[in-house]
């Protein structure tokens, strides 16, 4: 390909190699904005750095090879990938450290699988399959900024609603759930009684909502009620 720049068995030239830092150095950056305008835990810098480091571990193999293979002894035998499988399961130290677990509620995990790619794009910038890297570069993007507007998957959600008066409020409810075509699948309900005398209900839903809808959306209304003290999300 026009970008690519592979030489099997020759020493890469510098500026050869300056191109293929710079191009690793460019697409840890277009992956990297994107989460860095997202405020996720990894940002441009970070990604930039992966894909960089990744990129050089790429170039050393490859010279490394390079030089072997120029002595033209036939006895020396070549082992490619050694360094290169460390970088593909070494980053996954560095992804685990993006993962947060707060209030039983998991984040960072698609943060920690965009430095595991931008590890594989420096790889493959290193390796000089820079077009292949360009393209799987535009498929991240695509994949980080599209895919939940193009493919619409139903999600299970669970609610917990804490209210009083229960007729009323569970109409209301209901009401709600119709309007904005949600399915509940199963219901836990608790109850109690104040120090006042006032019962207060409990219900914990598990619901199956559209693509579509927005889980800020339907606990904003429902919290709009004067009988709704309470609506909270839950994962267990």
């Amino acid at each position: 390909m026009i970008f690519d720049w592979v030489t099997f068995g020759e020493p890469l030239s510098f500026w050869q190699m300056l191109l293929r830092i710079v191009a690793a150095v460019v697409f840890g950056a277009i992956i990297g904005v994107d989460r860095e305008v997202k405020n996720r835990p990894a940002g441009m810098r970070t990604h930039v750095l992966v894909c960089l480091g990744a990129a050089l571990i790429g170039l050393v193999e490859q010279q490394t090879v390079a030089h072997v293979v120029a002595l033209g002894a036939a006895h020396i035998n070549v082992s490619m990938g050694r360094l290169t499988a460390q970088i593909v399961s070494g980053v996954g130290f560095l992804g685990a450290g993006t993962i947060v677990i707060a209030d039983r509620r998991i984040t960072g995990l698609t943060t920690a699988a965009s430095l595991w790619c931008a590890a594989c794009l420096g790889l493959a910038v290193g390796a000089g399959f820079t077009t292949m890297a360009m393209v799987a570069c535009l498929v991240v993007m695509v994949v980080l900024k599209l895919m939940q507007r193009i493919v619409h998957v139903n999600t299970y959600k669970r609610l917990e609603v804490q209210f009083i008066h229960r007729a009323d409020t569970l109409n209301y409810i209901r009401e709600i759930f119709d309007q904005m075509q949600i399915k509940i699948l199963d219901q836990d309900f608790h109850a109690e009684t104040q120090g006042d005398g006032q019962n207060v209900y409990t219900n914990v839903y598990t619901l199956s909502m559209r693509g579509k809808t927005r889980y800020q959306d339907l606990i904003t209304i429902l919290s709009e009620h004067p009988n709704i003290r309470t609506v909270r999300t839950r994962n267990v």
